[in-house]
C-alpha cells in the first residue's frame, strides 16, 4: 500500500494539538471546480500559487480564492525578481504535490527550505481557512492560528503581503 502523505500530515497536526475537519469530495483542479463541488464549507477558501522568480527562487503564495493576484505587484512587495508560474516538475520535486493539490500544507514537503511561503493579509483576517491536505479530493478546515503554528513547525514562517483590492473598472 503506498504511503499516504495526507495521513502523515494529519498525524503531524494531531501531534501539534491542531484540530482540523476534513471532507472528501470529487477531485478538484480549479477554483471553479471547488466552488461547484466542495459543498457548503464555512470560512475562507485558499488559492495557492506556486511561483518561480527569474533568479530561480520559489514561492508559495496563498490568498483567498476571490483575491485577484497581480504577480508584478506581489513580486514588488516581496522585493523579488519577476514571477512566473513554476512548472509541474518543480511542483512535484519541491512540494510533493500535483497541480490542483497545492496548499500551504505542502510546505511540509519542502524539507530543504527552497520555497518561501507568502500569505496575502486577507487570509490572516479569516478565523478558519479551507485548503487541500496534499491531495485534491479532500478539503481540510484549519484555524488560522493553527495554520501559523504548523508553518512555524515545518520551518516556513510566512511572509505577509497586502495586495490591492480590484478597482470598480477591473
Amino acid at each position: 500500500m503506498p504511503l499516504d502523505h495526507s495521513q502523515l500530515l494529519m498525524t503531524m497536526l494531531d501531534a501539534l494539538g491542531v484540530v482540523t475537519r476534513t471532507v472528501e469530495h470529487p477531485p478538484l483542479r480549479t477554483i471553479d471546480d471547488s466552488k461547484r463541488l466542495r459543498g457548503d464549507l464555512p470560512g475562507g477558501h485558499a488559492k495557492s500559487l506556486f511561483l518561480k522568480d527569474k533568479k530561480g527562487g520559489y514561492w508559495l503564495l496563498v490568498a483567498l480564492e476571490q483575491t485577484r493576484v497581480d504577480l508584478r505587484v506581489a513580486a514588488s512587495q516581496l522585493q523579488a525578481p519577476r514571477f512566473s508560474f513554476a512548472n509541474e516538475n518543480d511542483l512535484g520535486r519541491l512540494l510533493g504535490v500535483v497541480p490542483g493539490a497545492v496548499s500551504p500544507f505542502a510546505a511540509v514537503n519542502d524539507e530543504q527550505g527552497h520555497v518561501c511561503v507568502v500569505l496575502e493579509q486577507r487570509v490572516l483576517a479569516c478565523d478558519i481557512l479551507n485548503c487541500h491536505p496534499l491531495r485534491n479530493d479532500r478539503t481540510t478546515t484549519i484555524a488560522i492560528g493553527d495554520l501559523l503554528k504548523f508553518l512555524e513547525h515545518v520551518r516556513h514562517s510566512p511572509r505577509v503581503i497586502d495586495l490591492p483590492e480590484p478597482t470598480a473598472s477591473e
